[in-house]
């Protein structure tokens, strides 16, 4: 059972040892005194700069405001608190409703660098006041980023610190039960969740102008369609390709081949968006300056249709750019 959460963003606590664990346990003891819990009932996280040890004392100092000032109204600013190399706030809201009771789902994410599945340097809070069983929201909370956190790359780099956490309230008075339409609605909605916020993340990666999606479709095997889709994302060449608009599609084909995924390359069509660059494996006689034009867009879609099964996968990244460099260079100074 998990009542509270302590986050810190600036220094990740990690790779600092016997210090570095004593402070997390007594940032969660000294909640737990303030908020009348049991420290087990208090998690902490922390993301940013790795081997520098995290000051207890300027956490617990801060602790009793922080107290005061817990409120509902407050939660926007808990999303902007977190922010490392974030250019925004990610934060989504859904809401129905079951017999005339209103059901919420709501999260908050952070991350813009050294992401990577399986997740990275990016931490997520997720609330619902739905009544569910910890194992089984453990178990959907599972799907759910299996499909979103673990399906983005915004520079092929995971870290050492990554969190997604669930927490159920139960306050609405709607029950969440396994057999039946309420799991698989609520189901749909955390997964609706997680992926809204992931593509945020994707979007504001580190320097990033573009979100870009990688579909591949047509796969003999799910696992050949997702393996395929990651190489491509993770491709330095297709995604600075991305940021030049250069339909450089050779990039493309190359990513797939080296995916180790199973495929033809004869009956492979590579488009942009709806614009064709390449038809069964080879150029599709484009023209140069409208394919540039689509390339411009900020949202895109590369979808690669093998025409070799019904297997299909998606990945989120973005573009890498001069500005990936600029902020990673002078990360801690």
């Amino acid at each position: 059972l998990v009542r509270a959460v302590v986050v810190n963003s600036g220094n990740a606590n990690a790779c600092t040892g016997e210090t570095g664990m004593r402070t997390a346990q007594g940032t969660a003891r000294a909640a737990a005194e303030l908020l009348d819990f049991p420290p087990e009932q208090v998690l902490v996280a922390s993301t940013g700069v790795i081997g520098v040890p995290l000051n207890l004392n300027l956490i617990t100092a801060q602790l009793p405001a922080l107290h005061k000032s817990l409120s509902v109204d407050n939660a926007a600013v808990v999303s902007q608190a977190i922010m490392t190399t974030d250019t925004f706030p990610k934060s989504c809201v859904l809401r129905t409703e079951v017999g005339g009771n209103p059901v919420h789902l709501a999260g908050i994410a952070k991350g813009a660098g050294m992401i990577h599945p399986r997740m990275a340097t990016m931490l997520c809070f997720i609330t619902t006041d739905a009544a569910i069983a910890p194992r089984m929201l453990q178990s959907m909370l599972r799907a759910a980023v299996e499909v979103s956190f673990n399906r983005i790359t915004v520079d092929g780099d995971t870290s050492t610190n990554d969190t997604v956490l669930a927490m159920a309230s139960g306050a609405s008075g709607v029950s969440i039960r396994p057999g039946d339409e309420t799991r698989s609605w609520f189901l749909a909605g955390l997964t609706e969740l997680c992926q809204t916020l992931a593509q945020m993340i994707a979007r504001d990666g580190e320097g990033a102008k573009k979100l870009v999606t990688i579909e591949v479709r047509g796969a003999r095997r799910p696992s050949d369609a997702e393996r395929m889709a990651r190489a491509i994302a993770n491709s330095p060449l297709v995604k600075t390709a991305i940021a030049g608009s250069d339909p450089n599609w050779g990039r493309i084909m190359c990513a797939a081949g080296y995916s180790g995924a199973n495929f033809d390359p004869t009956k492979v069509d590579i488009s942009v968006n709806d614009f064709v660059l390449c038809r069964k494996g080879l150029d599709a006689g484009f023209d140069e300056a409208a394919a540039k034009k689509e390339l411009d867009h900020k949202e895109l879609t590369l979808r690669l249709d093998l025409h070799q099964g019904a297997a299909s996968a998606q990945v989120w990244t973005c573009d890498l750019t001069h500005d990936y460099i600029t902020i990673n260079a002078s990360y801690r100074t």
